[in-house]
C-alpha cells in the first residue's frame, strides 16, 4: 500500500498490528541517510518475515526545544524548508517503482509544540499520518484543555497522540515524575486523543544507567485505558527492558537517539583505520606526533577519493543504522 495518510487507514494498521501482538516502531530522522536506512532495514526484515507491506512510521520533530529535526534536515536551518524536503523524500521513496513501494509507511509529526509550532499547525494535516500534540510543559489542567481543543479541531482527520506528562531531556535539575494511572485515565477521557505518551521512567538522553522502564506501571495504566500507550525515550534504557512492550499495552514506541549514538562509533573507527587515505601521509603523521592518532592508525596511503567523500561517510552510517533498525524490528515484530 505504501504511504498511509488517511486516519481510518492508520488506525486499521494499528488494529492489524495488535492482532499480531506487535508494537509499531516510530523512527525519527533528520536527514535522507537516516530516512533511507529506516526504510531499508524495514524492507530487509519484511523479506525475512515474508511480509511485503510491513508497517513502519518515520517521524520528525519541528520546533521542539530538545531537537528541531526539520531545521536540521537542511543547512538553511529553516524548519519549513526542511519539512518540505523531508516530505518530498518520503514521497519519492514510497512512490511506484521505488524498492520500498509495498511497505506500509506512515509519517508522524513528533513533539509538535502548542506554542512554537503554531505556524505548522496551520498546515494541511492531510500531509501526515499522525501528530503528537505536545502541551506537556503546561500545568496538567491546561495541557488537557489545549489538547482537547486540538482534538476537536483535527481529530476527525488525523490520528492524534497526546503528551500526558513531560518526558525530560535530563538537562537540568527537574525531576522525572511518572504518570499515574489516574492521570492517564483523566487525560484520555478529557482530551479524546487516540494514543497517550506516558512517562514510564525513560528520558530523552543517550543512556541512563540509573533509569528503569516501569513495565508494571504501563500494565496498570493499560488495564484502564486499553492498549493506547506510546513509549518515548527508549534509547535511555537497555534493550532487554523493552522487549515485551505489547504485553504492557504499548501500541507505539519512538526511537531516534540510539540510531545516531550507535552508528557514529563505526564511522570514527573506520576513519581512524583509514586515516592516511583521508588525510594523506603528512597530516596523518602530524596527528600521530600530537598523540591524536595511535600507531595502529593506517598511515602509509595516499589520499583516495573513495575515502574523503560524503558518500564514504554516509555509507558507513547508513549500513549501521539499517542494522539497528533491523534489530529493533526483531525486538517488537516477533
Amino acid at each position: 500500500m505504501s504511504l498511509i495518510l488517511a486516519r481510518d487507514s492508520v488506525l486499521e494498521i494499528y488494529e492489524s498490528a495488535a492482532a499480531r501482538k506487535w508494537t509499531i516502531p516510530t523512527f525519527c530522522t533528520e536527514n535522507l541517510t537516516t530516512t533511507e536506512a529506516i526504510l531499508s532495514g524495514t524492507l530487509e526484515f519484511g523479506r525475512k518475515k515474508g511480509i511485503d507491506n510491513l508497517p513502519v512510521t518515520i517521524a520528525i520533530t519541528n520546533q521542539y526545544a530538545h531537537r528541531s529535526q526539520s531545521a536540521y534536515y537542511t543547512h538553511t536551518r529553516k524548519w519549513d524548508l526542511g519539512l518540505k524536503l523531508f516530505l518530498a523524500d518520503i514521497d519519492v521513496l514510497t512512490a511506484q517503482g521505488s524498492p520500498f513501494e509495498k511497505l506500509d509507511v506512515m509519517i508522524h509529526l513528533d513533539h509538535t509544540q502548542w506554542d512554537t509550532d503554531t505556524e505548522l499547525l496551520k498546515w494541511d494535516m492531510g500531509k501526515f499520518s499522525m501528530i503528537m500534540f505536545d502541551a506537556s510543559g503546561l500545568p496538567f489542567g491546561e495541557n488537557i484543555r489545549r489538547t482537547a481543543e486540538f482534538v476537536r479541531n483535527h481529530g476527525s482527520t488525523i490520528v492524534i497522540e497526546g503528551a500526558c506528562d513531560e518526558i525530560l531531556d535530563a538537562g537540568g535539575a527537574e525531576k522525572n515524575h511518572l504518570t499515574t494511572p489516574e492521570d492517564a485515565v483523566r487525560y484520555l477521557d478529557e482530551t479524546g486523543v487516540d494514543f497517550i505518551v506516558a512517562n514510564l521512567g525513560t528520558e530523552h538522553r543517550a543512556s541512563g544507567a540509573d533509569l528503569k522502564y516501569h513495565s508494571s506501571l504501563a500494565q496498570r495504566i493499560s488495564r484502564l485505558t486499553g492498549p493506547k500507550l506510546v513509549l518515548h525515550g527508549t534509547s535511555s534504557v537497555t534493550r532487554d527492558q523493552i522487549r515485551n512492550l505489547y504485553h504492557d499495552g504499548i501500541a507505539k514506541v519512538n526511537i531516534w537517539t540510539g540510531l545516531e549514538r550507535d552508528s557514529s562509533p563505526f564511522l570514527l573507527e573506520d576513519m581512524i583505520l583509514n586515516a592516511s587515505k583521508i588525510l594523506g601521509k603528512e597530516k596523518t603523521l602530524e596527528l600521530m606526533r600530537k598523540g591524536l592518532l595511535g600507531d595502529k592508525a593506517e598511515g602509509d596511503s595516499r589520499p583516495q577519493l573513495s575515502h574523503f567523500t560524503t558518500v564514504y561517510r554516509q555509507d558507513i552510517i547508513f549500513s549501521r543504522m539499517k542494522e539497528i533498525v533491523y534489530g529493533y524490528l526483531e525486538t517488537w515484530y516477533t
